[in-house]
């Protein structure tokens, strides 16, 4: 087997029914379900070369760099579930990981970039095995949730439905499953415009947030009103109830916030422009009825969601009435993957 290259791509999501608090090997304590985007993604490209020995060997460059932080994480990864990874045992490999957003803007990228490593892991597999068949997307879902828990979700375009829900047969816990099929035309339109109020590292990691939903006194109940708004949605999605997604988005994203709050030891994400930024949006619904909403990940930022058929409308909103709140105005613009 001579040298080869392989290079994927994966993109960022942001979840509308939210995932907070796991068990197990990075299983959800409740299903969520997210948007794809598009244009927030990360580009990997792995080199393979065959190094005669019985082990493999990996060098990790973000952006042409070194970065061992990184590099370090994905050894564990590949350390752990060496069983799925059997096939790199004599390959040395240089993976090249570069971000389509700043690195410093405040969006998530473990989801992105997480997948997109899954992606190219499962192409050197094809090469070394001499496959040709389609990627198995499921598997690709698998081993992504195994990096990073939301990565289960961004192998699918449009929308992804990750954890166990009674309505959706082939729903589990250990991947996600796509939903593009049954989503209403109007939701495959949507914009997701990224208001970045903070572009600083955030004071409670993700994973340290999802540690303390451990015996948290409001963790049953959450857990139980995430699953009724996974079923909601899922009937909001399919006739498309433009003011019930809106519902359901906004209580969604605070009730998560609500759970920081309440944690032993409680801790905030949002800051004063975040709330500002909440209220303004809320007030131009009131006044213009178009159906623009938000979202938040785990973080200051505001995710302004609304279909393409209002975009002028939204982006003088926002150039006009947002932007002041952001750092540096910085805004980006994204849109569901198709």
């Amino acid at each position: 087997m001579n040298g080869f290259s392989v290079s994927a791509s994966s993109p960022s999501n942001i979840a509308i029914v939210k995932y907070w608090g796991k068990h197990g090997n990075q299983l959800p304590n409740n299903p969520s379900i997210s948007f794809t985007l598009s244009r927030c993604h990360t580009e990997t490209q792995i080199k393979v070369n065959e190094n005669g020995g019985e082990n493999y060997s990996m060098r990790f460059l973000f952006e042409g760099k070194e970065s061992p932080k990184f590099q370090e994480k994905i050894e564990k990864y590949l350390v752990d579930n060496q069983k799925y990874f059997g096939f790199l045992n004599g390959l040395d490999l240089v993976v090249e990981s570069r971000n389509t957003f700043p690195h410093s803007s405040g969006i998530a990228s473990s989801a992105a970039s997480m997948s997109a490593l899954v992606l190219c892991l499962l192409k050197v597999e094809q090469k070394v095995n001499g496959s040709v068949a389609p990627l198995d997307m499921r598997k690709a879902s698998f081993l992504s949730r195994l990096a990073s828990g939301s990565a289960a979700r961004s192998v699918y375009p449009v929308m992804a439905l990750w954890g166990a829900t009674p309505s959706v047969a082939e729903s589990s816990d250990d991947y996600a499953v796509p939903l593009s099929d049954v989503v209403s035309p109007v939701f495959k339109t949507y914009h997701d415009s990224i208001l970045i109020v903070s572009n600083k590292e955030k004071s409670v990691s993700s994973r340290v947030g999802h540690s303390l939903m451990n015996g948290h006194p409001l963790a049953e109940k959450r857990y139980a009103t995430a699953r009724e708004n996974t079923e909601r949605l899922l009937q909001v999605l399919k006739n498309g109830d433009l003011d019930a997604f809106i519902d359901i988005a906004e209580s969604e994203a605070l009730q998560l916030h609500e759970m920081m709050a309440t944690s032993t030891p409680p801790y905030k994400l949002m800051e004063p422009n975040t709330l500002e930024i909440i209220d303004l949006i809320r007030r131009f619904r009131r006044e213009t009825n178009i159906p623009t909403c938000f979202t938040l990940d785990a973080g200051p930022n505001v995710h302004l969601l609304y279909p393409e058929a209002y975009d002028k409308q939204v982006k003088s909103f926002i150039n006009d009435s947002l932007l002041v709140y952001c750092h540096d105005n910085q805004c980006i613009d994204d849109v569901v993957q198709q």
